[in-house]
């Protein structure tokens, strides 16, 4: 069966504040053309750097994932590179006027929430589907992530943490709009109350409250916020992890399984696939 491209009906915008910068940010997120595929563009620079949603232009890992060309970079694109695939939407533009897309409340729920309002077009061209024949994996001393061949995009994702509300938790689901909306979008970043403010005295975090992720006490959560999940944590990163995964730029038919992964080695395992041939191929069939 063959699938067409989609694209968003029409332009939405959001504002919200960078979770580093602490600065406001606009975003304006556009219709696009088939085989346009995903680009940002800034429009606060002199040379309106356009930046394909491609794997090979990731240029940090360290706390996002952050793209760049010829110097210029947006950071923290996984929540709505995450929303972009488990919507199937294939094209846009995303206009950006500042190098830090905003945090909103830790999660893809205000993104989910734009594109429903406005509706999905699709566009008369096929998609070009990656589907995985063999399986693939990278290990770095007790963290991998693997993928192997699935007719469809699923995801099973397990994070270790010493802390009492985390601990061991693993999550597994096929990916698509339905799953997304309803077990995955909302859930948060989460970070250590601790580590936050050595951050700010950094000159990072700056935009980070209780209102832009969940923030760890030792023991729990400050201001004992609910969580919406028992395993928000692990949800959030199989969150993180479809949206490294979208940038390899075309939607996925196989099955990623990570333990204690992060975007540093989901970018690395997306190297490391696209670097064995053989091992998968590409199709408009499914």
């Amino acid at each position: 069966m063959e699938v067409k491209q989609k694209t968003i009906n029409k332009k939405v915008s959001c504002s919200g504040i960078g979770v580093h910068s602490g600065k406001k940010v606009n975003i304006t997120i556009k219709p696009a053309p088939a085989n346009h595929g995903i680009r940002f563009l800034r429009i606060d620079t002199e040379n309106e750097g356009y930046i394909p949603a491609f794997f090979k232009m990731v240029v940090d890992t360290s706390l996002a994932t952050v793209i760049g060309q010829n110097g210029i970079i947006v950071s923290t694109i996984e929540h709505l590179m995450a929303t972009f695939s488990a919507l199937e939407i294939d094209n846009a533009l995303v206009e950006i006027d500042s190098y830090e897309m905003p945090i909103l409340d830790g999660s893809a729920k205000v993104y989910l929430d734009m594109f429903e309002k406005v509706g999905i077009k699709e566009l008369k061209e096929n998609k070009i589907f990656f589907r995985m024949k063999e399986k693939i994996k990278i290990e770095e001393d007790d963290r991998y992530a693997e993928i192997h061949p699935h007719n469809s995009f699923k995801i099973t994702s397990t994070i270790v943490y010493s802390h009492p509300l985390i601990k061991t938790q693993t999550v597994e689901f096929e990916i698509n709009a339905d799953s997304f909306k309803k077990e995955i979008a909302s859930a948060r970043t989460f970070g250590f109350f601790k580590d936050v403010a050595l951050y700010k005295q950094c000159g990072l975090a700056q935009g980070a409250t209780v209102d832009t992720g969940i923030a760890l006490t030792d023991t729990g959560v400050v201001d004992d916020i609910p969580l919406r999940f028992k395993d928000e944590f692990a949800r959030h990163k199989l969150l993180d992890c479809i949206g490294d995964m979208a940038l390899l730029g075309m939607p996925i038919l196989g099955h990623i399984v990570g333990y204690k992964s992060g975007h540093l080695l989901n970018h690395k395992l997306l190297n490391k696939i696209l670097n064995n041939t053989s091992s998968w191929e590409t199709t408009t069939e499914i």
